[in-house]
């Protein structure tokens, strides 16, 4: 098994980041490789659990949340394994300080998300203290950081490809889809052929689907990568305050950094967190001497390395943030085929 990747890997990954669906025949071209020797990498990279594309929840009326966890010390692993088998908890963090974990948290509503936070999660052996953060805004998501690996003519060329797919028109999603949209949390490379043998469909029904369901806005799709390989170990969650006007001024500065993952406004008297993934700890030092420089209005009240990443949006990782290739679909995808009317009683697929 491999456990670095070169640069022939980042680029590909990167131009994946850009058009998670793109065809071999068109990476390659942009590439200057041939389809097969592109086809072997990814099959390679995401057999070694150093790369994987997923579906996720877009456009959907969801409730998203940060849920900060302090846990007995004695029964850490217990918690992390609790949490990590809930649908809820799309992502779960462990700090190295400040908190033990922090968890993103999809619902579908906010009674949702108060039985898991203030009943469920406290029910949790080994739970000591949880504070949950409402999210008010998603300024930046993991999705849209790159590892800067391709040249402006290939980054171009990846643009044109998922510019082309986003032009599908969109005539709603398909009916009863759900078990689509699993298989393409599990893979979202997937295609009709392998989508129509996962759920015991006919080939033909799957092709007019598809389609139709990635058109219609209900899923996003994502080139994940693993942490450690990808040259960028260090994850770092930054909490801060910023007056109400000046939210949106401060998410576009963020968003010039390529360290960027994630950046929210959140309900409370710290009302700002953003999560950056770095090459180094003195980066991370040079980042707040620049952010105290350009953004005085930012106060930050706090910042947390993550130490490990056991699930990040469904996927379970290992401790170098590999995908070990069990999924846990999140709730928040359940909440978008209930936009489409999907029917989500599970049904063994054949």
């Amino acid at each position: 098994m491999k456990l670095d990747l070169d640069e022939q890997d980042l680029a590909l990954l990167h131009g994946m980041q850009i058009a998670p669906r793109v065809s071999w025949s068109a990476a390659a071209s942009i590439l200057g490789s041939t389809p097969a020797t592109i086809a072997a990498r990814w099959d390679r990279l995401r057999s070694d659990g150093l790369a994987w594309v997923t579906a996720h929840p877009a456009g959907a009326t969801l409730v998203v949340s940060l849920v900060e966890v302090d846990c007995r010390p004695e029964s850490r692993a217990e918690v992390v394994r609790a949490v990590c088998a809930d649908p809820r908890a799309a992502t779960v963090e462990e700090s190295a300080r400040d908190r033990d974990l922090l968890l993103t948290v999809m619902t579908p509503d906010l009674p949702e998300l108060t039985r898991f936070a203030l009943d469920e999660l406290s029910r949790i052996p080994g739970v000591q203290r949880t504070r949950t953060h409402l999210t008010t805004a998603i300024h930046w998501q993991g999705s849209s950081w790159r590892l800067d690996a391709l040249d402006p003519r290939q980054r171009a060329g990846f643009e044109r490809v998922a510019a082309e797919a986003a032009a599908v028109p969109d005539t709603g999603p398909p009916p009863d889809a759900w078990l689509l949209i699993e298989a393409l949390a599990h893979d979202g490379r997937a295609s009709a052929a392998d989508l129509a043998r996962l759920t015991g469909r006919n080939a033909a029904t799957v092709r007019r689907q598809l389609p139709r369901l990635i058109a219609s806005g209900l899923l996003a799709f994502r080139c994940e990568v693993a942490q450690v390989p990808s040259q960028w170990p260090i994850s770092c969650t930054f909490v801060g305050r910023v007056p109400a006007p000046e939210h949106a001024r401060t998410a576009a500065a963020l968003a010039t950094l390529a360290e960027l993952r994630l950046c929210v406004s959140t309900t409370g008297s710290s009302n700002f967190m953003f999560t950056v993934w770095v090459r180094s700890l003195q980066r991370l030092l040079e980042l707040e001497r620049l952010l105290a420089e350009k953004l005085p209005w930012l106060g930050i009240v706090e910042s947390a390395v993550t130490l490990r990443t056991p699930k990040r949006m469904g996927w379970m990782l290992d401790d170098r943030g590999r995908a070990t290739g069990e999924v846990i679909p999140a709730t928040g995808l359940r909440a978008a085929g209930r936009r489409g009317q999907v029917a989500f009683t599970r049904r063994s697929a054949t």
